[in-house]
């Protein structure tokens, strides 16, 4: 009989072959070479492999340190979208397929190339969007390939028009969190906090870091704009069970304690498939056709962060799941043994 001790044990045992220091693995190249890689925000050792099991609202395993605070890199691309749903429900973002440049007006959708560009095509990374932010170029990350990350080189391909082609791309996922920024004329770790965080009873130990150089004016006042993951440092720094808090209201169709924080339409529409990749919605990973990670149904759906750091939800068993450092190879193998064991 599958027992989810055995699971855990397993998650434990497959740690992700990242190296501790972090700063010390971005900067010898991992994403990119000098001088694409340098750091623009803060960047911290990790710890070991962890991880958190709920379900159906109950805890019914962890192992290792569940309260161990670490960076989740594009974990916090999820979180965007969530923050996005947030703006649309409160009037901010009338219609998501109109053009940004209508509520920003900031130069950077000024451009023929991204004038086009909608809030849809920056969430679900089709924009093409162009330009450079905070000093960092788009053409960065163009011909990315996720399969072989940090083992392969980028190439500097043509751009195409909006909504045309699909690329996971830093840049202009950061492009994405500075408009909406400028959209509340708040941080968004404030929104985050008020919104989210506080709301679901989250601890205060996670943080949302900026870049040194992300400094803008929004209504007279500086703000800091912050990153959708840790690629150039900064991001979200937070431990595995306030992220299985963020999974388990996303779960509940961003309902919590009688309260709608989230709009369940806007969290159902996060999880519908990208015409120009089925894999993907509104900055989730999603798992159409079993293809991506063939134990889990095909409802489920992930928050992902580089370096082995996922928050799983499984509709079917009601389990939201946070694996830390879990090497991404043996992912789905510790879907399935979970699975099992709460069959």
């Amino acid at each position: 009989m599958p027992n989810l001790q055995d699971a855990l044990a397993f998650i434990a045992a497959h740690e992700t072959p990242w190296p501790r220091d972090l700063r010390a693995h971005l900067e010898g190249g991992f994403f990119e070479p000098p001088p694409f890689n340098t750091l623009l925000g803060p960047m911290s050792p990790r710890g070991p492999t962890n991880a958190v099991i709920y379900q159906h609202g109950q805890c019914v395993g962890q192992i290792g340190n569940s309260l161990q605070i670490d960076q989740t890199f594009s974990v916090a691309k999820s979180y965007l979208a969530i923050l996005a749903g947030i703006a649309v429900a409160d009037g901010l973002i009338a219609d998501i397929d109109r053009p940004v440049r209508e509520l920003v007006d900031d130069g950077g959708f000024d451009s023929g190339q991204n004038a086009p560009i909608t809030w849809r095509h920056l969430l679900t990374n089709t924009s093409e969007w162009e330009g450079t932010l905070f000093d960092k170029a788009d053409s960065i990350d163009r011909g990315r390939q996720l399969a072989t990350e940090g083992g392969a080189t980028k190439g500097n391909r043509s751009l195409q028009a909006a909504g045309t082609h699909w690329e996971y791309n830093d840049v202009r996922v950061n492009r994405l969190s500075l408009s909406l920024m400028r959209v509340f004329g708040k941080p968004l770790p404030d929104i985050f906090a008020n919104r989210i965080m506080i709301p679901i009873g989250a601890s205060d130990d996670w943080r949302w870091e900026g870049y040194s150089n992300g400094w803008v004016e929004v209504g007279g006042l500086p703000m800091q704009a912050v990153p959708g993951g840790s690629h150039w440092g900064g991001g979200i720094s937070i431990h595995a069970q306030d992220m299985a808090k963020v999974g388990m209201l996303v779960a509940q169709g961003g309902a919590w304690a009688g309260r709608q924080l989230v709009p369940a339409e806007w969290l159902a529409t996060c999880t519908t498939r990208c015409a120009l990749n089925p894999a993907y919605g509104f900055l989730f990973w999603l798992n159409t056709s079993r293809a991506k990670w063939p134990a889990a149904s095909e409802r489920a759906y992930c928050f992902s962060g580089a370096g082995g750091n996922t928050t799983w939800i499984e509709p079917e068993q009601g389990i939201v799941a946070v694996f830390r450092w879990l090497d991404p190879a043996h992912l789905n193998e510790a879907m399935g043994r979970v699975r099992a064991a709460l069959a």
